[in-house]
């Protein structure tokens, strides 16, 4: 007995038949396939096929249903990511309308330049995901799943450094550090500039409190205040008495607690807020790699 693949007029599954090998002979002298009416139906080899068929169609199910899930996903990133990026552009082009909005939060003004580069990387990941799951792209796929690998990693990495250099972050060192480069009134500076927006924002005064600029680099270059402006109430303002007193030494027109305790009181809130969302993120992120790579394997 031997074996001949026919394939049903219906369907591409082949239907395996049994036939004798003379019926073979006959039909090779002919040149001919044997009759139908003489070949016998193997069920096993039907079975066989029937299986492979409906197990080729669920997977392609499940891709079709992957590919526009990740779609819808990514989109709603893409949106995020190009709202984002208009209000950095429209803050950078028009830095006057916004001043006025910002005035009461100096944080915010710098914390542009975080919106822009936070809206620039989910709309490139927002894009690269919806071209490369709506058009099956390999390549686009590729490089979405290598953009959250790299960003996945970066805040794995960040977590890392954070806990082996906690040290670092006690109120001891912030003290050295503000004793040592803190300036006074000087927009130039990176960390004077910094520490003001952080003392404005707070209403806080040094790190543990205004004793922190005693003998510090900021009386070397004002030998006339005790405090800088950044500490003085915010219902004052420049050429006032009150900024006057506060400066000279007042503690009746100054803020007195200090920023360290200012800003853990503050994060202490919104710890277990912070805790759960960076679990949710990571989750997410996880998951659009497995169906990044899931679709990237199914797509012939």
């Amino acid at each position: 007995m031997s074996v001949l693949p026919l394939y049903s007029p219906t369907s591409l599954t082949p239907l395996c038949f049994l036939f004798s090998a003379a019926d073979v002979k006959q039909s090779q002298v002919k040149g001919q396939r044997p009759p139908f009416s003489q070949l016998h139906l193997n069920p096993r080899a039907i079975k066989q096929g029937e299986v492979s068929a409906r197990g080729s169609a669920m997977e392609g199910d499940c891709l079709s249903c992957m590919k526009y899930l990740m779609f819808i996903f990514n989109f709603f990133i893409f949106l995020g990511g190009s709202f984002l990026l208009g209000v950095g552009v429209w803050v950078l082009v028009d830095p006057m309308g916004f001043r006025d909005i910002v005035a009461a939060n100096p944080l915010l003004f710098t914390g542009v330049y975080v919106i822009l580069a936070m809206g620039s990387m989910l709309f490139l990941l927002g894009f690269l995901g919806c071209c490369g799951a709506i058009r099956e792209n390999k390549c686009l796929l590729l490089f979405f799943f290598m953009l959250i690998l790299f960003i996945f990693l970066a805040e794995l990495a960040a977590a890392i450094l954070a806990f082996l250099f906690r040290e670092h972050l006690t109120r001891e060192y912030f003290s050295r550090e503000l004793k040592r480069h803190y300036q006074g009134h000087n927009n130039t500076d990176v960390f004077t500039s910094t520490w003001n927006a952080i003392m404005t924002t707070f209403d806080c005064c040094g790190v543990s409190g205004p004793e922190d600029f005693e003998e510090s680099l900021f009386r070397l270059l004002s030998p006339s205040k005790m405090v800088p402006e950044a500490c003085c109430q915010r219902n004052s303002y420049p050429g006032d008495v009150s900024v006057e007193q506060c400066v000279s030494g007042s503690m009746v027109f100054r803020h007195n607690k200090g920023c360290y305790s200012a800003v853990v009181d503050y994060f202490e809130t919104y710890i277990y807020t912070a805790g759960a969302l960076a679990i949710v993120v990571l989750t997410i992120e996880l998951f659009a790699m497995v169906f990044a790579m899931c679709l990237f394997r199914g797509i012939q």
